[in-house]
């Protein structure tokens, strides 16, 4: 059976009956809205589709959207555990009842059509699985959506994480803490453009325990502020080592320095500790006369940073730049 935009009249005759019966007034619950088929439309970076109001059983494949759904108070049916930050979604990590799909590399596409979801979130690390994906939302029938905050969003991935929030509130019914939630991130973005003011920066990814270009996957985070990249934006896969040396960097003799450590937030496969980045960057003998240093110009951005990247991710880190940037303690 296919979702419909509108309840049949038998249902909505039933509900009145119920109500006179009662002798009070009464209004359809989230999960009857959701039992009966109802559908709303929303657009999506694919178009516009047709999703169940308030559905309850979720694939939240996409973790630019994750913290949001768990701030609504949904708990998905399923995830890629290994692709979540576990000291901001641990308690769904550690939740046998939600099953693990595995890596955007590898999904079990098994274990999604298994829990027969009613809405898939997908996009982003899984984009290119969208056909399997829509065929499982489909047997199953339900939608899939991708509403992902991505890196090379047309408007930029600031605006691409403010409709991914509204379009979340519209399809659960709670429009009223979406608005909340980016309020909240305005207020941090607001804070974070007035502590820059053409700074030259460093956007530094670790990783490996080497120190390399993060540019590719920071300059979304950085765009909307007043900073100048002293190496143009220009930076490689984060998965390689570009070759970029200490000393390059130090000649380029940014002011300041952004940090991701992809190292905190990925454990390496042999069990092993990696140093800090903070480590990394002190145990460089380049860096001891460059301004950066000698100021203690360096801004370590969230931990999860790489496994996090929603709304309320960026809206701390903004909040850490402001802070540090703009001289507070």
């Amino acid at each position: 059976m296919k979702f419909t935009r509108m309840r049949t009249a038998a249902t909505a005759a039933a509900v009145v009956l119920a109500g006179s019966l009662a002798l009070s007034a009464c209004s359809t619950t989230a999960d009857e809205a959701s039992a009966s088929g109802e559908t709303i439309t929303v657009s999506t970076n694919k178009g516009d589709v047709d999703v169940p109001v308030n559905p309850t059983r979720v694939v939240a494949l996409d973790n630019t959207s994750a913290e949001t759904l768990k701030a609504f108070g949904v708990t998905p049916v399923a995830i890629p555990k290994q692709l979540y930050s576990k000291q901001h979604l641990g308690e769904w990590i550690d939740d046998n009842d939600i099953k693990d799909v595995g890596v955007h590399s590898e999904p079990k596409f098994d274990v999604i059509a298994d829990v027969q979801p009613d809405l898939i979130i997908g996009g982003y690390r899984f984009s290119k699985h969208e056909a399997e994906l829509k065929k499982i939302a489909d047997e199953s029938d339900g939608a899939f959506i991708d509403i992902s905050a991505s890196d090379d969003a047309p408007n930029g991935r600031v605006a691409a994480m403010i409709a991914q929030t509204e379009t979340l509130g519209k399809i659960f019914g709670k429009e009223d803490q979406a608005k909340q939630i980016i309020a909240d991130f305005n207020a941090k973005l607001d804070a974070a453009k007035k502590a820059t003011n053409g700074q030259t920066v460093f956007l530094s990814i670790v990783n490996g325990g080497k120190i390399d270009n993060g540019a590719k996957r920071m300059s979304p985070l950085t765009e909307p502020l007043n900073l100048k990249d002293v190496f143009a934006g220009q930076g490689g896969d984060h998965h390689q080592n570009s070759g970029l040396t200490p000393e390059a960097i130090a000649q380029a003799n940014p002011q300041w320095v952004i940090v991701m450590d992809r190292d905190a937030a990925v454990e390496p496969e042999d069990g092993s500790k990696p140093q800090p980045a903070s480590a990394v960057f002190a145990a460089q003998d380049a860096f001891k006369n460059t301004e950066f240093t000698t100021k203690n110009q360096i801004v370590y951005l969230d931990p999860g940073f790489y496994l996090r990247e929603g709304i309320q991710c960026y809206g701390e880190n903004y909040d850490t730049i402001a802070k540090t940037m703009g001289g507070q303690k």
